[in-house]
């Protein structure tokens, strides 16, 4: 694979970790907006287990991003990530969703 001369690879890893704050950073308002909904009109204990489960989640999706963000930092050439990081990342990802949903259904 040759780059472009017009492309600065050393950039990518850079953009990587402001993807990866991003993320972390809508994660957040996900986790903070399902504890408001579990606890706004009278917790029930279904509210109440969801929204711990997003916290859960989150806290774990912070994690693996927060471990992604130091070794994208780390070196000038970083390595890929691991299939273990990537498949629960993309799980706490999709189950916060739904854990989302099911506070707003």
């Amino acid at each position: 694979m040759t780059v472009s001369p017009d492309r600065d690879p050393g950039l990518q890893p850079e953009r990587t970790r402001l993807a990866w704050r991003r993320t972390t950073l809508s994660g957040t308002v996900v986790a903070v907006l399902a504890a408001k909904t579990a606890l706004h009109g009278g917790a029930t204990p279904v509210s109440v287990v969801a929204a711990a489960l997003c916290c859960v989640l989150w806290l774990t999706f912070l994690r693996i991003a927060h471990v992604r963000i130091r070794t994208l930092a780390a070196t000038p050439t970083p390595h890929t990530m691991t299939p273990p990081y990537a498949t629960a990342a993309a799980l706490c990802t999709a189950a916060l969703a739904v854990c989302g949903a099911l506070l707003v259904f």
